[in-house]
């Protein structure tokens, strides 16, 4: 299904969400969040904090410093290291299980393959548009099988604040030398990548394959229930 609720103009780029857009990242940060918390619960006391310990350190750190909303990376390692700290690590040992933490998460994070379909859609696509990708997520793109598919890749905290901020946008326009209308953005959340685009003057695509519940009521311009869609853009003039 590919519904247009408004005109489109002339765009050269196709600009992707990551996450849940072009493969089900559920599962993923299940395992990742599962590995990580695996070799916490191999440090003496941990567990005895509780199940809500996690949570409540990540929460008290985006309290003290709010900037990390927009860096996923940043704020789970300022997380482990305010959690290891309370728990009386210090110095060299505390920065050893914060990275080896982190690199459990990362690496059950970067087990990833996209689909031989989806991967052949983008290929398609590449000979028509300019492929670029921006995500508010901390996957590791050039571990799995999305390496040399984007022209431009743009992750939050790196390279500006996270969708709906405008900068990303703004900064992939600027490199490719293209004004932001002719970006036409693809992905599966009304309020970071629908909202984004919007707010930076690109046009959009709402993948609207999975239930949820958003603040966002602006409407997409183009809306469609399978990634697949996008091959009517091959056929067009």
């Amino acid at each position: 299904m590919i519904r247009f609720n408004r005109a489109i103009s002339p765009f050269s780029v196709l600009s992707f969400d990551l996450d849940d857009t072009l493969y089900n990242n559920h599962p993923i940060i299940t395992a990742a969040v599962q590995a990580q918390t695996n070799y916490l619960n191999a440090l003496p006391n941990w567990q005895a904090q509780g199940k809500d310990y996690w949570q409540q350190c990540r929460e008290q750190t985006l309290l003290d410093n709010p900037e990390l909303v927009d860096n996923v990376t940043q704020w789970r390692k300022s997380t482990l290291r305010t959690a290891l700290a309370k728990l009386g690590y210090k110095n060299t040992e505390l920065e050893r299980h914060v990275n080896n933490a982190y690199q459990a998460f990362t690496d059950a994070r970067s087990q990833i393959v996209v689909t031989n379909k989806v991967l052949d859609l983008l290929s398609q696509l590449s000979k028509r548009y300019r492929l670029i990708a921006i995500t508010n997520g901390n996957v590791e793109i050039e571990r799995f099988n999305l390496k040399g598919v984007f022209e431009l890749v743009l992750q939050a905290g790196i390279h500006g604040k996270a969708k709906p901020h405008t900068t990303m946008f703004e900064q992939a326009a600027a490199t490719l030398g293209v004004p932001t209308r002719h970006i036409l953005h693809i992905g599966d959340s009304l309020d970071t990548d629908v909202q984004g685009a919007h707010n930076a003057g690109c046009q959009s695509l709402w993948l609207n394959d999975q239930p949820a519940k958003y603040a966002y009521k602006g409407l997409a311009d183009i809306e469609i229930t399978d990634i697949q869609a996008l091959k009517h853009f091959l056929s067009q003039p």
